[in-house]
């Protein structure tokens, strides 16, 4: 089935918003992708921003409130259930059924995917994805990393890429076949991403900078936005490497593990990984 809805899964860093003067330009610059929110001309829409994967979620809220409101967004709400069984709550229901888009915030992806995954918030959630022509799912940070099937949940932080240094588990599975990773560049998670990747082979690495986003339809068709860069890796060339044999601590080499750098106006095709490029003016 072709999803009606679209996704928008973005890098990260927003929450930077009021902390320190000098990064007040970097989230203003942000704000052309917190605009894809909602449709140009309708900002009146209804946005429900899930804190579920904080655990400073009324701080989280209270950012998010005063980025809104530069935003020019006026209709907003925030929940924040912290177990399955707040998650099951019809008045929650029946705030995303009202929503235009629902948006997840950073955190702790494991938590947020343990809370909502199996309930009755979540399967509305789904359904109206599938079937809702203009209805929006969006992530940053540890809300994007949760929408795919497999996420990374931890390791994978050294600088060369060591032997069952890495963790994953189940996610949400709006995406399939690709694992998301953010904050990408600024952090250096090139290693934890490829090395995902050599583990689960069916999968294209998404890597999303902090000022990058892709944006999806049909749940397959992917146009970068944004400053930034997103980094794609995609292992079906690979010509040579020990990722089976490596024990644990013992490094990893990869021969012929394609990359490819995407800026706006790139586009992707998740299914069949054809790139489109942006035509030079």
């Amino acid at each position: 089935m072709v999803p009606k809805g679209k996704l928008l899964i973005i890098g990260g860093a927003e929450e930077r918003k009021g902390q320190h003067p000098s990064e007040e330009l970097q989230v203003n610059e942000r704000f052309d992708i917190l605009k894809k929110l909602l449709p140009k001309g309708h900002e009146d829409g209804r946005v429900e921003l899930i804190t579920s994967a904080s655990s400073a979620a009324e701080e989280v809220a209270d950012m998010y409130r005063q980025t809104f409101k530069q935003l020019g967004y006026g209709n907003f709400g925030f929940m924040n259930p912290v177990s399955k069984d707040e998650a099951q709550e019809q008045g929650l229901c029946d705030r995303i059924q009202k929503a235009d888009t629902v948006f997840l915030t950073g955190g702790d992806q494991l938590r947020l995917s343990t809370i909502l995954a199996g309930t009755a918030l979540w399967d509305l959630v789904k359904q109206r994805y599938e079937r809702d022509k203009g209805f929006m799912i969006a992530g940053t940070s540890a809300g994007a990393m949760a929408l795919s099937e497999i996420m990374i949940i931890g390791g994978g932080m050294s600088e060369a890429l060591i032997g069952a240094d890495i963790q994953t588990a189940s996610g949400l599975s709006f995406l399939h076949n690709c694992i998301i990773d953010t904050h990408f560049i600024k952090r250096g998670r090139f290693s934890r991403l490829a090395h995902a990747i050599l583990l689960n082979t069916a999968n294209l690495g998404i890597g999303l900078g902090e000022d990058a986003a892709l944006l999806i339809t049909q749940g397959r068709l992917a146009t970068c936005v944004g400053s930034g860069m997103v980094v794609v890796i995609d292992e079906e060339k690979i010509s040579n490497t020990n990722i089976s044999d490596a024990q644990s601590g013992s490094p990893v080499y990869v021969a012929d593990l394609k990359v490819h750098l995407l800026v706006e106006g790139c586009k992707l095709n998740l299914a069949d990984k054809e790139l489109f490029f942006p035509k030079i003016t």
